[in-house]
């Protein structure tokens, strides 16, 4: 249970991204695309003057309202395309509950907020990135568990033959190597003291 409660507890501000590049709802689309390419990314936030996220242009955004309608990207605002309003969390949020926002959204990036200012973003593939180690770790405790049951726990005892007195028994269990009935386990344990 503890690496359960270790993924829950990891949160978005621990793999957002925390430069996030930034338009105003006026700046032509070919800004926001030079942008991205620049960049390397793969969406830019749209703010206002005040920094508040008020939309989110995507690489997809782009290529469905503009370049599908053959329109010039000088000749449109970043606020004709932008999908709006983004979608937040607070940093201090978890990932969990970042990708069932995303889920329940039908996205894959969520504004990151940190008292009232955007502070970042976080994306599927930030989540993403970190779930390997999520998961070694959630094995790794699932291991110690079930390593400690089976510690704890006996094997069923089975019917056969017994190796000492050879007569048949519905409760074989092994003992030091050989399946003994439990006449012949006492007698054993007996011995050895």
């Amino acid at each position: 249970m503890a690496a359960l409660e270790i993924r829950s507890r990891m949160l978005v501000k621990d793999v957002m991204t925390s430069h996030v590049v930034t338009v105003t709802s006026d700046e032509p689309v070919s800004k926001v695309a030079q942008l991205l390419a620049k960049y390397e990314i793969g969406c830019v936030i749209v703010s206002t003057a005040d920094d508040k996220p008020i939309g989110i242009i995507t690489e997809t955004d782009i290529v469905k309202r503009v370049v599908a309608k053959d329109i010039k990207p000088s000749k449109i605002k970043a606020k004709e395309i932008m999908s709006a309003p983004v979608i937040t969390i607070n940093a201090d949020q978890t990932i969990n509950e970042a990708a069932r926002r995303m889920s329940q959204n039908n996205i894959r990036r969520l504004a990151v907020m940190h008292k009232g200012s955007l502070a970042g973003i976080i994306s599927s593939k930030d989540i993403l990135a970190v779930t390997p180690e999520l998961i070694e770790i959630i094995q790794e405790q699932a291991r110690i568990e079930n390593q400690n049951i089976t510690e704890e726990q006996e094997t069923p005892p089975q019917a056969g033959y017994c190796d000492n007195c050879e007569e048949w028994s519905d409760s074989l269990k092994e003992f030091e190597g050989r399946f003994l009935c439990e006449d012949c386990r006492v007698e054993m344990a007996e011995s050895e003291y």
